[in-house]
């Protein structure tokens, strides 16, 4: 089987899109991937091809369980043989997962970080043929990184214990130079092809508003977009919990996503805003890693979150199927104080290693205050939104995009957008 029918067998697709077919053939030959690949840039499946194509098994580092469960129970509806292995296993379930991989019945496994250097995970992968490592969400493993988990810091250990080091591809949606040198290193990527998918999503528009009375905007905004698929996001679950009972209040169908929820209500949620029972979700960042929902027409950011990263990639589901989409975010000045609480917060909770000595704290602190400030500009700059995002992930632009509210005259875009929708 080839890569171009692979890719229609189990993808339904007849073409590659812009690189894919070079990040598959580049692991496929033995040589490590490093790609940056915006959301809806399909980075998805530059690994799971090769892992189709590829003798033995693939294993998938996810930092999610639900992630995990939602991509393979998409892969799954393509009858592709896959499994997760996580703490959602019971003991008899996670045997049975490795006793199918061991006899071939499953390609790939998604495993969750923490799992990979026990006892007998490990035994078992030094056992067992393993062909490709691919690092979902690499940035993750990045002090840097907008999401560092230290599991990651494990995965580099875990590879130089097989007694055959397979070939590794990291893949992530949003990586500045800094983040993807720490990626390399980490990671011990092996002189890897590195290939960076352009930033720009063209059929994007980006606002930024700064309404007085911020809770009268957003519902005119819903209002406006009434019977379109849509996100918003939330900074607290307290304030998620508040915009989705006024939606329904008002009319609006509507679901809540967040942390604090019990897993059947998430799941329950997530599944009618997928299957379009719901038009909008309100959220808070716990929703939209792996989530392909290609007719999603806008993103609103009810506040404003801590970082450009974070930000580009929620934004970044809107307009999936290329179609014109709004990314809206409404800023104010406390959302400036509710993302120092998080950042202060995060130092003192343990998201920053503990073992760490102050010194090391301390730079990942001044480093989370310096993301901070560069999206808070992103919020007061006058110049072009677009530039600005593209110029931040190394993208030098220095032009009006024509498609921002910086850029174009106040009223313009909802014209254009509403004729584009009408038509």
């Amino acid at each position: 089987m080839t890569k171009h029918e692979a890719l229609e067998r189990y993808f339904g697709h007849t073409q590659f899109r812009p690189s894919q077919d070079t990040v598959i053939d580049t692991l496929l030959s033995g040589r490590d991937v490093l790609g940056v690949m915006p959301t809806g840039a399909g980075k998805s499946v530059c690994f799971q091809i090769p892992a189709l194509l590829l003798p033995g098994f693939t294993i998938v580092v996810s930092p999610l369980i639900s992630l995990m469960k939602d991509q393979v129970a998409g892969l799954r509806e393509g009858n592709i043989p896959v499994a997760f292995i996580n703490s959602s296993l019971t003991s008899k379930q996670y045997k049975e997962v490795l006793r199918r991989v061991g006899i071939g019945l499953y390609k790939i496994i998604y495993v969750a970080p923490e799992r990979l250097n026990t006892a007998d995970f490990l035994r078992f992968a030094q056992e067992t043929p393993i062909s490709l490592i691919a690092v979902d969400e690499a940035h993750c493993v990045s002090q840097w990184g907008q999401d560092f988990r230290p599991s990651y810091l494990k995965i580099a250990d875990f590879t130089e214990k097989l007694n055959k080091r397979p070939v590794i591809g990291a893949f992530t949606a949003t990586a500045t130079a800094d983040v993807k040198n720490d990626i390399i290193k980490l990671l011990k990527l092996s002189d890897p092809v590195q290939l960076t998918t352009g930033f720009d999503r063209p059929n994007l528009y980006f606002g930024v508003e700064k309404p007085k009375n911020k809770g009268q905007r957003f519902y005119e905004l819903i209002a406006e977009r009434s019977g379109l698929c849509g996100i918003v996001y939330c900074s607290t679950r307290k304030t998620t919990d508040r915009v989705c009972s006024e939606l329904r209040r008002r009319g609006i169908p509507a679901a809540r996503y967040h942390a604090g929820l019990e897993d059947t209500e998430r799941r329950e949620n997530q599944d009618d805003f997928i299957q379009g029972k719901i038009s909008v979700i309100v959220a808070t960042n716990a929703f939209g890693m792996g989530i392909d929902k290609p007719d999603v027409r806008y993103v609103i950011h009810y506040n404003m979150p801590k970082n450009l990263e974070n930000y580009y990639q929620e934004a970044g589901r809107a307009g999936r199927d290329g179609n014109p989409s709004e990314c809206i975010m409404l800023f104010s000045e406390d959302d400036i104080r509710t993302s120092e609480y998080f950042i202060d917060k995060s130092g003192e909770s343990g998201e920053i290693n503990k073992k760490q000595g102050e010194k090391e704290r301390r730079k990942i602190y001044n480093q989370d205050v310096k993301r901070l400030d560069s999206i808070i500009k992103y919020c007061e700059i006058t110049s072009c939104l677009r530039s600005y995002i593209l110029s931040y992930f190394g993208e030098k632009q220095n032009i009006k995009c024509n498609n921002c509210s910086n850029c174009l005259k106040p009223g313009l875009w909802k014209r254009l957008f509403s004729n584009i929708i009408e038509a």
